[in-house]
């Protein structure tokens, strides 16, 4: 299975750090974020790993070079100097991602779950890494009915709890099949190359009983400001 790490984006929440370095590259108890990500990527059999790259996009290349290191084939999409968004990246990265089902992951985030755990061959249009709502994020991104059902909004009617997405699935390239019809009206969306979330989406696809979900329990944070990483520095150093 392939991999897609989302590292595009500018990190506004993460200025100024953010300014001189891609969010993906900053350090935490030694190791870039994404470097943590793509050893367990290289732990859970993954092979072939595609990054998007848009803000500061040289400074990947340069870092990671062609994956040899961590044991992975690394491709970069590059988005140009405007990022795609999850959406628009994946679809840009389809051609390099192939036919099959893939993972995608945030590259910015920290965590210690097992990337073999997700099925090679999804029940569904995806399936997606849940998390308890963490404080910078309290209200949740879908909701959960009381048989365990996905909803797609966190308050939609018959959601007796909601969970925060992890930005860690398995996606089947056919979620991006239909992706004008549900996020066309989103800026951007009609743009070339498109630019759209990929929420919208997964909404959509969700609403129609095409997704699965898991909960993770254990190690994980957005780290999506100098705070926050300073935190997680801290943590891993201890």
């Amino acid at each position: 299975m392939k991999a897609l790490l989302f590292a595009a984006g500018r990190g506004e929440r993460m200025r100024p750090l953010s300014k001189v370095t891609p969010k993906p590259l900053l350090v935490a108890g030694g190791k870039r974020l994404i470097e943590w990500q793509l050893q367990r990527l290289a732990a859970a059999g993954v092979r072939d790993v595609i990054i998007n790259i848009a803000h500061l996009a040289e400074q990947f290349p340069a870092a990671l070079g062609d994956g040899s290191r961590y044991g992975l084939r690394i491709a970069y999409s590059r988005e140009g100097a405007e990022p795609l968004e999850t959406g628009g990246g994946m679809l840009y990265a389809l051609p390099l991602l192939g036919t099959a089902p893939f993972l995608a992951v945030n590259a910015d985030i920290f965590t210690d779950f097992n990337f073999a755990a997700l099925p090679a061959d999804p029940a569904g249009a995806a399936e997606l890494v849940l998390v308890d709502d963490p404080p910078q994020h309290p209200q949740g991104d879908f909701g959960i009915d009381p048989d365990g059902r996905l909803l797609p909004y966190a308050d939609s009617d018959g959601a007796t709890r909601a969970l925060t997405f992890a930005g860690i699935g398995v996606y089947r390239p056919e979620l991006l099949h239909d992706w004008l019809h549900a996020a066309g009206a989103t800026t951007g969306a009609r743009a070339t190359p498109p630019r759209f979330s990929l929420t919208p989406l997964l909404r959509a696809a969700i609403a129609r009983d095409a997704v699965a979900w898991r909960r993770h329990t254990g190690v994980w944070t957005d780290v999506g400001t100098p705070e926050r990483l300073a935190a997680l520095d801290a943590s891993l150093r201890a």
